[in-house]
């Protein structure tokens, strides 16, 4: 017998049905699905997982946080539990007979972890007649026929590596978050966490933060001429932006009656113009932020899409396409689909070979479509499937063609200047419309021409903070410090928000944010080097030139360290994260004392609004108990109360007095009934 083992059931399900031509049946072991079929007389079996059966903690013992110091965990080892009983006694009962194991997870670290780690399990009561493994990119005949026509070993060095991350993210998770929640008093469901890999990125959004609230704009001033000949057009004076009052106006009131404009010079350039590099995880989420998606929300839109089979394996940072990628059978799957005219523009306009990116790995070829939906998609679903192939396309066309045109004129002895810009060929531009450069068109123009002047305007305007980071730039920026994986990035940052450390729109940490970073803003723990070393660490471990031993051993070392240095400001920690939570909690002013009114928990957990002035001043309001509450810095015209907005998933926003006992709360309650 022959027993597959998959990541997911939709894996299972979807391969079964491949292997089988159709043919498969399922039955179920307890209540888990199993997918069964014969081939040349001989029965195959196909389970699916739900990630890891197995959970790495620490021992039960170690679960009350007070009865042990954060800082004796790093050395206390974790272990391994069953967290899916059904699945692991199901599995328990298919190996009975000693079968022939196929592990089919998901080739990269985690799913080789996941699969190492269910043999492991299995190999300790039960024999196999032989174990090996089925690599494939995508759900697509052609790939999956390949794989398990080419098995392979179990890569045991990449699943040393990812159990390395795991153990070490929980080792340092547990610690950091234990101290800091234990220190701020802040435990139960509104502890604080820490991370190795969340603390630097969180560090970089709040040194973002601090750049912007200290930015102060300086005012400068900018000349522009409006010039027409045929068409009305600008130029800008050469010097872009004046920092001088008096010498912009001197020049303004010298020339602002000038008539005409003397062309000096006229320079035009044809450009070629490359196409974006095929897509890694990174630039996926990156271009997929201009579809207004979240990280999360694309990546997980783009996995659904590789399980459907209409795309590749989503988690990768390949940017050169593999030369066993067969371009034309999926150009001719395409050109049945919504997408055949464009595919049309690609074959007649078809580059010799496809652009290539910076970086090549053998596991995963770049995200790319590998077929046409069955089902007609819809939403953004239908907006992510539409990105992938046209990224796809993209790479296989003509460079585009362009014309620059840079001119420069003469206004009383005064040089102004402008560029015009046009496609003269889009190709790639034709297909892919999410980079595109604004055409300036320009009239013919002739050096020493005169042109007319409609205008001369001065203008003042004053420098812009730096911008946010968008989750697309972030998780850039992640990449390019080695913060996290491609699979893990967009999972960072969500955790982020979901530990209410930063708002997604804008991207920004929120104040507690703030004050948990400043606590540690001089420790190894926020900055990126000591996270990315560990990070080549477990490249090493995956490359065989490292043992995963070592490498947790080494980042215990490191975390030793960082508690040192975290233990001696334990008094700081605590006042300055105290502050920012009254800070975050602040919804206005209490109109009895004229103290600050904070969002509290009760006992049993109930939120209401209290007095920081409490306990000489009791004024309490209770709080609607669904929905996430927004303070709106202004006050009930009729009993000075906070007005606040209640935010609720698929409802208006709820804008209410918090005094329940103020005739506006009553009218605005009754609204909130009727909607």
């Amino acid at each position: 017998m022959k027993l597959v083992i998959c990541e997911k059931n939709i894996a299972a399900r979807r391969i079964s049905a491949i292997l089988s031509n159709g043919k498969s049946k399922q039955k179920n072991v307890g209540t888990i699905p199993v997918y069964e079929f014969e081939q040349d007389g001989e029965p195959w079996k196909i389970i699916g997982l739900k990630g890891h059966i197995l959970n790495t903690d620490y021992p039960k013992a170690y679960n009350v946080w007070w009865n042990i110091a954060p800082r004796k965990l790093i050395d206390i080892k974790p272990e391994k539990k069953i967290s899916e009983r059904g699945i692991a006694k199901a599995l328990q009962s298919l190996v009975e007979k000693n079968p022939f194991v196929i592990v089919a997870t998901d080739f990269d670290r985690e799913g080789e972890l996941i699969g190492v780690e269910v043999i492991d399990y299995l190999k300790k009561k039960n024999k196999f007649s032989d174990i090996k493994r089925a690599k494939f990119s995508a759900f697509t005949k052609t790939e999956i026929f390949d794989a398990f026509n080419n098995f392979t070993e179990l890569d045991y060095d990449l699943s040393s590596a990812g159990e390395s991350r795991q153990l070490i993210d929980l080792i340092w998770g547990v610690v950091l978050t234990r101290f800091i929640s234990l220190t701020a008093n802040k435990t139960g469901k509104e502890y604080l966490s820490i991370g190795r890999v969340q603390s630097p990125t969180l560090a970089l959004l709040v040194q973002k933060e601090k750049e912007i609230l200290a930015f102060k704009s300086k005012p400068f001033w900018t000349l522009t001429a409006q010039l027409q000949k045929d068409i009305l057009f600008e130029a800008k004076h050469e010097k872009d932006k004046f920092w001088d009052k008096k010498e912009v106006t001197t020049i303004y009131e010298r020339i602002s009656n000038a008539s005409d404009a003397i062309v000096k010079d006229v320079k035009k350039a044809q450009n070629k113009e490359l196409p974006p590099p095929p897509f890694s995880t990174t630039t996926f989420l990156q271009a997929a932020s201009y579809l207004k998606l979240s990280a999360t929300q694309a990546m997980k839109l783009a996995e659904e899409l590789y399980m459907d089979g209409a795309v590749s394996y989503p988690r990768t940072d390949n940017t050169v396409y593999p030369k066993s990628l067969d371009v034309y059978e999926i150009l001719q799957k395409l050109k049945k689909s919504s997408f055949k005219d464009d595919v049309e523009i690609v074959l007649n306009h078809k580059r010799n070979y496809p652009v290539r990116g910076k970086k090549q790995t053998t596991d995963h070829p770049p995200i790319h479509p590998v077929s046409v939906p069955n089902t007609e998609l819809v939403g953004p679903k239908k907006k992510v499937y539409e990105l992938i192939v046209r990224r796809f396309l993209a790479t296989l066309t003509e460079d585009a063609i362009s014309e620059t045109i840079n001119v420069s004129f003469d206004v009383k002895e005064e040089v102004f200047k402008t560029r015009g810009y046009r496609l003269i060929e889009p190709n790639w531009k034709a297909v892919y419309p999410y980079i595109m450069s604004k055409e300036t068109l320009l009239p013919p123009l002739e050096k020493n021409e005169n042109i007319t002047i409609k205008n001369i305007k001065m203008k003042e305007d004053e420098t812009k903070p730096p911008k946010r980071y968008s989750q697309g730039s972030l998780i850039s920026k992640m990449e390019q410090l080695s913060l996290g994986t491609k699979s893990t990035r967009h999972e960072i940052i969500n955790k982020l928000f979901q530990r209410k450390y930063i708002t997604l729109s804008p991207l920004g940490p929120t104040p507690l944010a703030i004050a948990v970073i400043d606590s540690m803003n001089d420790c190894d723990v926020v900055k990126p080097k000591m996270t990315a070393e560990l990070e080549k660490d477990m490249d090493l471990i995956a490359e065989g030139k490292k043992t995963l031993e070592e490498t947790v051993k080494e980042s215990r070392t490191m975390l030793t360290k960082v508690m040192d240095e975290l233990e001696k400001d334990k008094t700081a920690i605590k006042e300055n994260i105290k502050k920012a939570d009254d800070k975050q909690n602040t919804i206005g002013i209490c109109p009895l004392c004229g103290k600050n009114l904070l969002i509290r928990k009760s006992r049993r957990g109930k939120r209401f609004v209290g007095c920081q002035g409490y306990p000489p001043c009791k004024n309490t309001y209770p709080l609607p108990q669904r929905g996430v509450i927004k303070k709106t810095d202004e006050a009930c015209t009729v009993c000075k109360a906070p007005i606040i907005d209640v935010l609720s998933k698929g409802k208006k926003p709820w804008r209410i007095c918090i005094n329940m006992d103020c005739p506006t709360s009553k009218t605005n309650e009754k609204k909130e009934k009727e909607d």
